[in-house]
């Protein structure tokens, strides 16, 4: 089926077994935006959203959503994550938001999927905390920016 690992020969969906993969150290690097306002901005920035302080609990949910997406995507192995850092620094030239979050595991598959699900998290959750002042927020380009180990060996999106 042209190479997509997700389906047999006849086409249906399964598991892909990776019981035959080496174990080795693997890390993936996502990152996506979350697009808002310069005052909605200054809002997260100094401190003043009504439900709290927004990049910390946004950084909480993306940690949380890495640690749940065997639970979110049906044939997403759970993994036993080693790490999840998530970065999320204001952008005024956005201006918005930019959330990187960052995966690693030791084992016979990929985190790819942990760390665009941290990020995608994270960029809902600031969207959540401050939707009160400003529903025209986009999140944006979500997508993987590095991953290594395994097989496949290493990917780096172009800049």
């Amino acid at each position: 089926m042209n190479g997509l690992t997700h389906f047999d020969a006849s086409g249906q969906a399964h598991m892909v077994d990776v019981s035959d993969k080496d174990i080795t150290d693997r890390i993936a690097v996502a990152e996506g935006f979350v697009q808002m306002t310069s005052e909605t901005l200054a809002i997260i920035t100094d401190g003043r959203a009504r439900k709290g302080d927004v990049l910390v609990v946004a950084q909480l949910a993306g940690i949380m959503g890495a640690k749940r997406a065997a639970d979110l995507i049906p044939l997403c192995h759970p993994l036993p994550i080693s790490k999840v850092a998530l970065s999320l620094t204001p952008a005024p030239d956005l201006p918005g938001i930019r959330v990187e979050a960052t995966v690693k595991t030791t084992g016979q598959t990929g985190v790819e999927m942990e760390a665009l699900t941290a990020v995608s998290t994270a960029c809902l959750t600031i969207y959540d905390m401050v939707k009160a002042v400003e529903k025209a927020m986009e999140i944006k380009d979500i997508r993987l920016v590095l991953k290594d180990g395994g097989k496949s060996g290493r990917y780096e999106a172009a800049k």
